[in-house]
């Protein structure tokens, strides 16, 4: 009887939250049904996905904002149709763009969070609740959603490949189809089914039952489980307290030396700021003494933290000017900062102020002309032009390129130019042109092969060669593919033997120098050409001002061969894939040839 009576409330609360929360189920099908479409087209339907996201994330924060202070059905319409509207607006302006940019994403990724945000933040609103406890309700409804919801997914999953394994073919789409349904339609309801209705204005249209059955509720969700007071207490916090005596001596260790420049620390102090507040907030629940000892430690401990990580954010700023990713790192970090002295000061209570402070900080970021994209943009671009007119590149918008100029300067171009491509601003740049092309037209436009360090000084180059691009065998008397590798040094070292007017001929490697030689010879051991791979593949070598100009990805066999020749014979070598790579430690070369041989 308690399973029939557990799977009914269930059901109960499915039902309950398809007329909560209408407009929010309507656009959820409209995105199941728009992901089905994509599956079966293979078309680009992502703006109106992300249209229908924005709507039911705009539907189910109204929503609340209507039970906490609203109780008129006519108010309840009026916020259904302000969300539609700005929906409307939303799909209008992504709709202007031919293809959903990383800017788009990104916006729309920040927008979706500032309204969660707002949906666990404004039934808290001088309520008799704390923000503390909807998030906590909010927290486990997540998580419980995401198990079901992954059970129901594999559970379909093995159902489906049992069909098609015993019974009869089944579309490889059916798994997509699962997945689309259960992720976009099943799990996001389910979510909602288990957020209580929390005390508010709306409560005056409920009878003395209902407000009963959602006290009873409301106790539940915003209760701690036994199992995560364990888990927070005596695994998470103590974890958390040995990493950060780890980052701490670190700092002490580095203060005036690798901590200012060191890339690989910085996710890690932002990794630690987003840790420490949302433990704070989870364990504003708890009374043991771990949990009180953790409240009144870690803020004073967070502050510090995140304000050298602001201003080694911002001396990064100095080398690679200011992009969206830096640009949130750093407004995270005044966020961070802020709500440690917060939390240092105020009430657990009052956690709601970090709550709206978040939600400040992210409207903020998106919204011109202080938001990240137009910022980086704008500073990119200047960067860029600065540059170009500090060394004569520019005029009259027409760069000319210039391969002489400084190695830093020629990392900023390369640099700035890298993100403004990868945001797809370069059409909007007046004297690149509409058309310009990162891999086609850099060394073009510029005079010079474009950087492409990692941040940790990784560069890697690979070529290959087109496939349809005819080769021109004429006058040659063999034809073979060679191998180079450098970590293969059990490679056979007869690459083959070919007869022509009567003698015989062997093409070697020998494993001499970093990346070996090859070597043509009669059979008699007479050597008749030699070619030093070192300087094939520094031919290649783009960013030592090799000759290859054009794309890397896919060469013509004129543009991917190089030749050596001499009174004996001629080879010419055509790259089919060629990669080098290269690191602080070391370079490796790998690469397949093919190999032409003319004996004069």
């Amino acid at each position: 009887m308690k399973l029939i009576d557990k799977i009914n409330e269930k059901l109960g609360g499915l039902v309950a939250a398809l007329s909560r929360y209408p407009v929010t189920v309507i656009f959820l099908v409209a995105a199941a049904v728009v992901n089905t479409m994509a599956i079966e087209q293979d078309a680009d339907y992502t703006r109106y996905l992300l249209t229908c996201l924005v709507g039911a994330f705009l539907g189910f924060t109204l929503q609340a904002v209507w039970e906490r202070f609203f109780d008129k059905t006519s108010y309840r319409l009026a916020a259904m149709g302000l969300g539609l509207l700005l929906t409307l607006g939303y799909f209008l302006i992504v709709r202007q763009d031919t293809s959903t940019s990383m800017e788009t994403w990104i916006r729309t990724s920040v927008a979706l969070f500032a309204l969660l945000m707002a949906y666990i933040w404004v039934p808290a609103i001088k309520s008799e609740i704390s923000f503390n406890q909807s998030f906590m309700a909010t927290f486990k409804a997540f998580f419980n959603a995401l198990l079901f919801s992954g059970v129901l997914f594999a559970g379909i999953t093995l159902i489906i490949t049992a069909i098609d394994l015993l019974l009869f073919r089944v579309s490889e789409n059916a798994y997509l189809h699962t997945l689309n349904i259960v992720g976009i339609l099943f799990a996001p309801i389910y979510f909602l089914s288990l957020i209580p209705i929390y005390p508010g204005v709306s409560d005056k249209n409920r009878s003395p039952e209902q407000l009963e059955y959602n006290r009873e509720k409301l106790a539940r969700s915003c209760q701690c489980p036994r199992f995560l007071e364990v888990l927070i207490s005596y695994i998470i916090i103590p974890l958390l307290t040995v990493y950060t005596v780890i980052l701490v001596i670190y700092i002490a260790r580095n203060i005036t030396g690798d901590f200012w420049t060191d890339n690989r620390l910085e996710p890690m102090l932002v990794g630690f700021a987003i840790a420490v507040i949302l433990i704070y907030i989870l364990a504003s629940n708890l009374e043991n003494i771990i949990a009180k000892w953790y409240r009144k430690i870690f803020p004073k401990i967070l502050v510090p933290i995140v304000i050298f990580q602001i201003v080694a954010s911002a001396l990064r700023i100095q080398d690679t000017g200011i992009t969206h990713g830096r640009y949130y790192v750093i407004i995270f970090g005044v966020f961070a900062a802020i709500s440690g002295i917060l939390m240092c000061f105020m009430p657990v209570r009052k956690n709601g102020i970090i709550a709206a402070l978040l939600i400040g900080f992210s409207v903020f970021s998106i919204i011109p002309p202080v938001d990240a994209f137009t910022i980086s943009r704008s500073n990119q671009v200047g960067r860029l032009t600065e540059t170009l007119v500090d060394n004569s590149m520019i005029q009259d918008d027409t760069v000319f390129p210039n391969a002489s100029i400084s190695e830093a300067d020629k990392k900023i171009i390369s640099d700035s130019v890298n993100y403004l491509a990868m945001m797809e601003y370069t059409s909007e740049i007046s004297f690149l042109g509409k058309d310009f092309d990162l891999y086609q037209d850099f060394y073009d436009t510029f005079g010079f092969y474009r950087y492409e360090e990692g941040p940790h000084r990784y560069e890697s180059i690979y070529l290959n060669l087109n496939p349809q691009s005819p080769i021109d065998i004429s006058g040659y008397q063999t034809f073979v593919v060679a191998n180079f590798y450098m970590q293969d040094d059990k490679m056979d070292p007869t690459i083959c033997s070919f007869e022509s007017n009567g003698k015989s001929y062997t093409l070697v490697r020998e494993k001499t120098g970093r990346i070996g030689e090859l070597v043509l010879t009669e059979t008699d051991g007479q050597e008749l050409m030699r070619i030093n791979m070192q300087e094939v593949f520094d031919h290649f070598d783009t960013s030592q001002g090799g000759s290859y100009q054009v794309s890397k990805d896919y060469m013509n066999a004129d543009e991917a061969m190089f030749t050596v020749e001499n009174d004996k014979a001629k080879i010419s070598m055509i790259a089919i894939f060629l990669a080098i790579e290269k690191s602080e430690v070391e370079t490796t070369y790998n690469a397949d040839f093919y190999v032409l041989v003319q004996i004069k």
